[in-house]
């Protein structure tokens, strides 16, 4: 007997260093395929899926300072830059045949649609890819905030957050050895601890909301399905 997805819709929250796989920066060609051909497995299972996109491989506004920009200017170059990781996004989606729109926190004119909820819905449940971008439009807010806005908008009942460790640790496994991983870890507790997983806005806007979140290693393919089948992967926030 075949599993069932135990989520019908989702937001995937794409940092975008997971754009520059290897490279380190800008957009790896391999990483949007690898990417591409989890999206449209995740899609046989019947979810719906928005995807919520960073701009990290290009830019961060949160260092401004190393840029020499004013931090606002640098929040909407960082902007900017999701709009162009959604767009690449899109086009490999498409030419592999898995239909996909963009919707633009951030106003970019004829380039790519503004939010539309009522649009977005329809498009979900017409089984095509909903790609989100622009952050929430407002300097000094992360994607992190923006996926949760999204989800908590569309009705998503998870966020996934994909990063490059399985999960959330009590340090930095990637400094710290020693560091230990929750399997499942309170908003509260993200937050006393300052774990920085999320920021605090979007942990805060989940635990308002009920809104679970999974933290799980994009780089190891299948482990978005295995978390819609129900099997525990990554660390659960909730």
């Amino acid at each position: 007997m075949n599993k069932k997805p135990i989520y019908k819709r989702i937001v995937i929250k794409l940092s975008g260093e997971v754009m520059a796989g290897d490279e380190g920066g800008g957009i790896e060609p391999a990483a949007l395929q690898g990417l591409t051909e989890e999206l449209n497995e995740l899609r046989g299972l019947g979810v719906e899926i928005a995807v919520v996109i960073g701009g990290g491989n290009l830019i961060r506004g949160a260092q401004s300072a190393a840029y020499d920009l004013e931090r606002v200017t640098a929040d909407h170059v960082g902007m900017l830059a999701t709009i162009i990781n959604g767009l690449a996004l899109r086009d490999i989606l498409e030419k592999r045949g898995i239909p996909a729109i963009i919707q633009s926190a951030l106003p970019v004119g004829e380039i790519v649609m503004p939010i539309v909820r009522s649009h977005a819905l329809r498009t979900l449940q017409e089984g095509k890819v909903v790609i989100f971008v622009g952050g929430t439009g407002n300097p000094y807010f992360t994607t992190d905030t923006a996926a949760v806005l999204r989800a908590l908008e569309i009705g998503a009942e998870i966020v996934l957050k994909a990063t490059k460790v399985d999960g959330v640790y009590d340090a930095d496994p990637l400094k710290n050895p020693a560091a230990v991983k929750f399997d499942r870890i309170s908003y509260h507790d993200v937050l006393q601890r300052n774990l920085q997983v999320m920021d605090a806005t979007a942990i805060s806007l989940c635990m308002e909301h009920h809104l679970p979140v999974v933290v799980f290693n994009i780089g190891i393919k299948g482990k978005m399905r295995k978390i819609l089948l129900g099997e525990k992967e990554g660390t659960l926030i909730n």
